[in-house]
């Protein structure tokens, strides 16, 4: 118990004064002290000493006078000196946060990720266990050609379904009917085809290949594969190429590397190539113009990414090169082709197997046509 003894607040039990219970008590029969308790209360502290001042007032000689925590004007201002201290709390977190996601720089050369990458490529490339089947949409200056293919142990299997996007005609169907069966009927023609394509694929390998040493590398930021929305996802990292002086073609396949420049777009993660673009600086002769040249202007785009398997494969090529071949004829390369709707197939399909598939693709395709021309009528 507490007691006023001479001005000074007393604990009856020990005689000290300013003792007792770490709380602060007002003498509410004093009015100024009933209209702190009003609008107060009572307030904990550390012990001190109390005193009445000579006009009756409670005075506090050892503490400044408290906030009261229990009084709902005095707390809506403890909320406000809060918020800044908040705000402030959350914008440090969310900038530690920013900073932990942020892509970190690539720790190799730039030179070294195309070598890495293209070594991954040329592995992917030799791997030809996976199959699928797809379809095709070149455009030329003359029109555009749809055709459905299909991978085979043995070749690939090809068919013509659509010109300038409308259905072929039940002749040039018949003409596609035959061209396989002659495939099929024929060994040797099936072996001069496959020989034909893997000739091409190795030419392809031998410029990536030369990648790495052709050029010079620059890291140039990120982007996406095409213009808009792309499905080969974020996180592509572009490197712009400049011919590499000390790059010596090892043959007239390697040697339109040197008039090129342009940029790469890589899959850091992945290690693969999404998007080559490459532009003729200079015209590019072979054997000083006799067996051919191709324009200063020229350009080419090639698109790749992930068929939604795991593999990846080329989604889209544009092409405008232009040229002579021994001099006289002309050669013009202007198209652009997209590839789409991959499915996976059986990996030991033969090309007999492969051209039964074609025939039952191009008769959905066929029944979906006369289903959308009746509906039309």
């Amino acid at each position: 118990m507490f007691s006023f003894k001479n001005g000074i607040l007393h604990d009856q039990k020990t005689g000290k004064a300013g003792t007792g219970r770490q709380c602060r008590f007002h003498d509410y029969t004093q009015p100024r002290a009933r209209a702190a308790r009003d609008d107060c209360g009572t307030s904990c502290e550390k012990p001190g000493k109390y005193a009445l001042s000579a006009s009756g007032r409670l005075r506090d000689d050892a503490l400044l006078r408290t906030d009261c925590y229990t009084n709902p004007r005095m707390h809506r201002t403890k909320q406000k000196r809060g918020v800044p201290l908040l705000a402030a709390s959350a914008l440090l977190l969310l900038t530690a946060t920013a900073a932990a996601q942020a892509p970190k720089p690539l720790e190799i050369s730039p030179g070294e990720l195309v070598r890495l990458t293209v070594a991954n490529e040329v592995a992917a490339a030799n791997n030809t266990s996976t199959k699928h089947m797809f379809r095709s949409r070149k455009q030329t200056p003359k029109g555009s050609q749809t055709r459905l293919y299909v991978e085979t142990n043995d070749a690939m299997a090809g068919m013509l379904v659509a010109t300038n996007d409308e259905p072929l005609t039940a002749q040039q169907q018949q003409g596609e009917m035959n061209h396989l069966a002659w495939l099929m009927g024929n060994p040797e023609q099936l072996r001069k085809k496959q020989a034909q394509e893997k000739k091409d694929a190795d030419e392809t390998l031998r410029i990536v290949r030369a990648l790495p040493d052709a050029f010079r590398y620059v890291y140039a930021g990120t982007g996406n594969p095409a213009p808009g929305p792309s499905g080969t996802g974020s996180g592509l990292v572009r490197l712009n190429f400049t011919p590499n002086p000390a790059f010596s073609p090892p043959s007239h396949v390697e040697q339109v590397l040197e008039g090129m420049e342009g940029f790469l777009l890589i899959d850091p993660q992945r290690r693969r190539i999404a998007r080559i673009d490459g532009t003729l600086f200079k015209d590019v002769t072979f054997a000083w113009g006799i067996l051919g040249r191709l324009d200063k202007g020229g350009h080419f785009r090639v698109l790749q990414g992930d068929l939604g398997d795991g593999t990846w494969d080329i989604k889209e090529m544009d092409l405008n090169i232009t040229g002579k071949i021994l001099l006289f004829k002309t050669i013009a390369m202007v198209s652009d082709e997209v590839f789409s709707d991959f499915r996976r197939v059986p990996d030991n399909l033969t090309f007999a197997q492969g051209v039964e598939l074609l025939k039952a693709e191009e008769q959905k395709l066929a029944q979906h046509s006369d289903g959308s021309e009746s509906s039309r009528k």
